[in-house]
């Protein structure tokens, strides 16, 4: 007996600045469900982000998802247009999710 269901996983970073308005987004494409992961750092096409420095105040945030792919599609179709403007990244891969007795897909 198979206990997983086929899936799309979802990662974003973005500039933590930009977190509501990518909620919002996530939310208004029908995303059940979501992880935040704030003071994210590393190096992208804004340089080095380094969340230990005194002074770091920009930080950035990455977001993860599972979904179904007809919603993985209505994410990055309303994700794509925003991308530039908020920076970052988004990846999409296959994924197995295990089901368990909460279901946030």
């Amino acid at each position: 007996m198979d206990s997983t269901i086929s899936m799309k996983r979802i990662e974003i970073v973005i500039d933590a600045g930009k977190l509501e308005e990518l909620v919002s987004l996530l939310l208004k494409a029908g995303a059940k469900g979501y992880t935040v992961l704030r003071n994210a750092g590393g190096l992208g096409s804004r340089g080095t982000r380094d969340p230990n420095e005194v002074l770091w105040d920009d930080g950035n945030a990455v977001v993860v998802l599972a979904c179904k792919e007809d919603q993985a599609a209505k994410i990055v179709a309303g994700l794509s247009p925003k991308l530039k403007e908020f920076g970052g990244m988004c990846l999409l891969s296959d994924c197995k999710w295990v089901e368990g007795p909460a279901v946030s897909y």
